[in-house]
């Protein structure tokens, strides 16, 4: 997973004095709101990496014939505790196969960076207070999961045991 330091980030929202430009010029790394989407979307060039934003609240459905224009969703936690986003990002990535980046935003905190993974998400601006090197151990505490997910979505029961499976997860083992 890639933790984002936002001041060195390629991608920019693309704002005026008054809040979002209606109708951004299009470049390539903009960072759009999803109603600046739906305002260009259809006078846009193909092939500029552009991404989208996506309040947890709105049905990711709605981005499904848009996903092959877009490079990057990033997908917002209001707060730590609305994992809304989370199937956002799952559907995204099992649904409808988006290869892109989906990055996490919002109230995001090294408890979370597993889960997130696992869900789909490739990308996380952790919140300020939050720890980079605690983050990236985070992510190397467990060896394998009982459950599938969208990086392996077959349970730890229907994998072949030289998926490099830890013993202690193959079906059976004694512990």
């Amino acid at each position: 997973m890639k933790f984002i330091d936002t001041p060195h980030d390629a991608w920019h929202t693309v704002g005026g004095e008054d809040g979002p430009s209606p109708h951004p010029v299009a470049r390539d790394h903009q960072l759009l709101t999803l109603a600046q989407w739906h305002a260009v979307r259809e006078t846009w060039p193909a092939g500029l990496l552009t991404g989208v934003i996506v309040p947890n609240n709105v049905d990711i459905e709605t981005l499904e014939a848009d996903l092959t224009r877009l490079s990057l969703v990033v997908l917002q936690f209001p707060k730590w505790v609305d994992g809304r986003a989370y199937t956002q990002a799952r559907l995204l990535r099992s649904r409808y196969r988006f290869a892109g980046e989906i990055r996490a935003t919002g109230d995001v905190l090294v408890d979370m960076v597993l889960l997130l993974q696992r869900t789909g998400f490739n990308a996380a601006v952790l919140r300020r207070d939050q720890s980079l090197e605690a983050a990236d151990r985070a992510l190397t505490f467990f060896p394998g999961h009982y459950q599938g997910d969208v990086q392996e979505p077959r349970p730890v029961f229907a994998r072949p045991a030289t998926t490099g499976t830890p013993e202690y997860l193959n079906a059976g083992a004694a512990i």
